[in-house]
């Protein structure tokens, strides 16, 4: 009975309490660390919550803009005449030089026309025996000695003796080759001895009158369409004479100093290319531009109380162009965009959006609808 009562006394050995608290110790630390942490990771939580991006806005304001679509062209002199002989013959003569300029009526070339005159000599000769036949008809048929029909009959061989003559003495004049216009005297192929004649492969040379020059150059047929359309908005008849003023960027790059008049519309669609010729007229008094050249033409459109979207502020969803818009509580949400025309870096929008509103301009690629920012005017 004392051994059973004995084992339920409290044990108050200094030893069994030293175990005891060694034992505790460690879960009071880790309980305490354990603590510690939860209110750390809070505390953190608390500071990784994402704070509203600070990001560039711009005002939207109406206003009025040009822009230019650019065209290919092939530059022409007013008139390029080629120069072909009328007859056949050796070249005799030049008179002139390549890339001289000329008048009209100016000689070109002579060419050799030795044979040509020994015909010439044998038609005459026989014009004067036919002349004679006819002088010795008269007398006869006026004594009624011969019949009228011999007469006439002599007359019509000495008509047609002149007739050759004259075809002769046509072609010594065609051996002489003279500028049909003033211009500017191309390639000179054929050289002093060579035999030209009309069926030859290329011409003696070519005359070109630089004084004006026609740019020529093609548009889709849209964009022939947005061009009448915009100038029956404004009023004016669809013609050539209404057309805008064009700029003609020369193939160095540089703009040259006169605008050009687009003076020809073909309405006639390429039904293979779907697009259509146009040719812009520019007078050329300094003879800078030359025949043959290219260059690009630049055709202005204006389009009027529109907005101007730099591409940068936008963002594309399924195909559509967005901007975000700021609400006056700092959050943004997107608008879609009527866009009418482009440029390089912008849009034109005429239509989405009220003037006076306020739209993001960087970081739009990041924003959601609903996003809260911090607006930094520009």
């Amino acid at each position: 009975m004392s051994n059973l009562s004995n084992s339920h006394k409290p044990n108050n050995n200094p030893n069994n309490l030293s175990l005891f608290m060694k034992t505790i110790k460690p879960i009071l630390v880790a309980t305490a660390v354990l603590l510690l942490m939860s209110c750390g990771g809070k505390n953190q939580q608390q500071a990784a919550a994402p704070q509203a991006p600070s990001l560039k806005v711009s005002t939207l304001k109406k206003q009025d803009i040009t822009i230019y679509n650019s065209y290919s062209t092939n530059i022409q002199g007013v008139q390029n005449v080629e120069i072909w002989p009328k007859v056949s013959g050796f070249v005799q003569k030049i008179y002139v030089e390549e890339g001289q300029q000329v008048k009209k009526g100016q000689s070109l070339f002579k060419l050799e026309t030795q044979t040509l005159s020994q015909d010439a000599e044998a038609a005459k000769a026989a014009v004067n025996v036919a002349q004679v036949e006819v002088d010795k008809l008269v007398p006869l048929v006026e004594k009624n000695i011969i019949s009228q029909v011999q007469l006439e009959t002599a007359k019509a061989q000495l008509e047609q003796a002149k007739s050759n003559y004259n075809s002769i003495a046509a072609n010594i004049g065609y051996s002489n080759i003279v500028s049909p216009v003033n211009g500017y005297i191309g390639g000179i192929p054929y050289k002093v001895g060579a035999l030209v004649s009309s069926t030859m492969g290329e011409p003696l040379t070519v005359v070109s009158d630089i004084s004006s020059i026609r740019a020529y150059f093609s548009m889709t047929e849209k964009q022939l369409l947005q061009m009448k359309s915009e100038m029956a908005d404004k009023g004016a008849p669809v013609s050539s004479e209404n057309t805008p003023e064009v700029e003609l960027v020369m193939v160095n790059g540089e703009t040259y100093p006169q605008k050009g008049k687009i003076a020809m519309v073909n309405n006639i669609i390429n039904p293979t290319t779907g697009s259509v010729t146009l040719r812009a007229d520019f007078n050329n008094p300094n003879r800078l531009l030359s025949s043959g050249s290219t260059g690009t033409i630049k055709v202005p459109s204006t389009y009027e109380d529109t907005f101007v979207i730099p591409q940068f502020a936008t963002v594309d969803l399924q195909g559509t162009k967005m901007v975000f818009v700021l609400n006056d509580d700092n959050t943004v949400n997107t608008k879609p965009l009527n866009i009418v025309a482009q440029t390089d870096k912008e849009f034109i929008v005429n239509e989405g959006l009220k003037e006076g509103s306020t739209i993001v301009t960087e970081g739009v690629s990041k924003l959601k609808d609903g996003q809260t920012i911090k607006p930094i005017k520009q």
